[in-house]
């Protein structure tokens, strides 16, 4: 039976969601050089433009994601993570679904993201490719640039 998560819309003022986060920018460091990371700080998280959400599997955190507001009919995807104990196990699809409704909710009829093409990432465009994003220009203020790729999808 697939795991089942609850997912709230989240004020980035908990322990597990900071922790996770860190780790999140970590990581983006790791992969990326420091001109190709685009993942947002907390502060940055939590501005009028950004709902943030997260998904919980009882008292754990097991994934999160926030969606941006670009323009009337655009939004962005930002800071798509599973909690390492929650990778595979279906915890990032829930909030991508999650994020998908919302963005239909707010009236766009697209929305875009950027994430790594270094093979770190591969996971995460397969997740993407599954639900119908595709390879696109660069959009808002990115840039083309050889350790990042934006997808975009119609709704």
């Amino acid at each position: 039976m697939a795991q089942t998560y609850t997912i709230v819309e989240d004020d980035l003022s908990g322990a597990q969601i900071a922790s996770l986060l860190r780790l999140h920018l970590e990581e983006m460091h790791a992969w990326s050089p420091p001109e190709s990371v685009h993942a947002m700080p907390i502060e940055r998280l939590r501005q009028s433009d950004v709902t943030f959400y997260s998904a919980w599997n009882h008292q754990q955190l097991a994934a999160c994601g926030a969606i941006k507001h670009l323009a009337e009919r655009h939004g962005e995807l930002k800071s798509m993570r599973a909690h390492p104990d929650y990778r595979g196990k279906g915890a990032g699809r829930s909030i991508l679904d999650h994020l998908l409704a919302v963005a239909q909710a707010r009236g766009y009829d697209r929305v875009s993201l950027e994430t790594g093409r270094p093979d770190a990432f591969l996971p995460a465009r397969q997740l993407y490719e599954r639900y119908g994003f595709a390879e696109c220009p660069p959009f808002g203020g990115y840039v083309q640039d050889p350790f990042s790729i934006c997808m975009t999808r119609l709704l």
